[in-house]
């Protein structure tokens, strides 16, 4: 089961990072405990296993389960803490998950405002497409727009890099943003001998609140501000003008 906003994509996915400007303390102690706290609440979180980038990381299932499961994971990194849900069945779900690290989290790994650099939320958004991705992008979403005509004409034979990026403040003080993306994974090998492989097309939104610039509310509060934020784009503009006109497009392609 998958949450609503992902209902017309394959996969549907909500992660979240908090960004330090210190690195973190992971002694042996800190981590067993931080990651011990997480299983009181979810005991089904009990696979640890460590990263090439020396990350660690806690999470549900293993590596045989089906992409399309519901799992949580939580990462600790030098500089960051990350944590994420793939395909919540519910927004109460992923929301209780994350304001609930966010809360007993300070505690166990030692962080204060003062370490703070920023808290973001991204949403992600799968759509399997054996295709020219770019040129599907082009083709959906720029139709009539000023912008199509660079990518038209005699000269040009193929398009190969077509990702919308796009980025809005979401206060006067710019210390909450907005970025919309759209990830292409087409390669130019694939285009020369018109021979794809099924690849993720992906639309990802994220929402970033950046610290020192007001008052600082507990990170559980900010967690729950900014997944207003996003549900609320999400709702309104990504899943209406990115997602469903691109599945819309996959669906009716061969």
């Amino acid at each position: 089961m998958k949450s609503s906003l992902g209902a017309q994509c394959d996969d549907f996915y909500a992660s979240s990072r908090l960004s330090l400007k210190l690195d973190l303390s992971l002694s042996r102690e800190t981590i067993l405990q931080f990651f011990e706290r997480i299983q009181r609440d979810y005991p089904t979180m009990r696979r640890l296993r460590r990263r090439n980038d020396g990350g660690l990381t806690l999470g549900e299932g293993d590596p045989d389960t089906r992409e399309s499961e519901s799992r949580r994971w939580v990462r600790l990194e030098l500089p960051a803490l990350r944590f994420g849900f793939f395909a919540p069945p519910t927004p109460a779900a992923w929301r209780q998950f994350g304001g609930g690290l966010l809360t007993y989290a300070p505690y166990y790994l030692s962080i204060n405002d003062l370490d703070v650099e920023h808290l973001e939320i991204t949403y992600g958004f799968d759509m399997e497409y054996s295709g020219n991705h770019d040129q599907l992008v082009a083709d959906t979403l720029l139709g009539n727009h000023p912008l199509a005509n660079l990518l038209a004409g005699e000269e040009c034979q193929h398009v190969i890099d077509c990702q919308p990026y796009l980025g809005i403040a979401l206060t006067p003080e710019c210390d909450v943003q907005a970025y919309m993306e759209v990830k292409s994974r087409t390669s130019t090998f694939e285009v020369r001998t018109n021979d794809y492989d099924p690849q993720l097309l992906s639309v990802y939104l994220t929402v970033r609140r950046y610290w020192g610039f007001d008052r600082e509310r507990p990170l559980a509060e900010a967690f729950a501000q900014l997944a207003d934020a996003a549900d609320e784009l999400a709702i309104q503009r990504v899943v209406p003008r990115l997602v469903n006109p691109l599945a819309q497009a996959i669906a009716s392609r061969p």
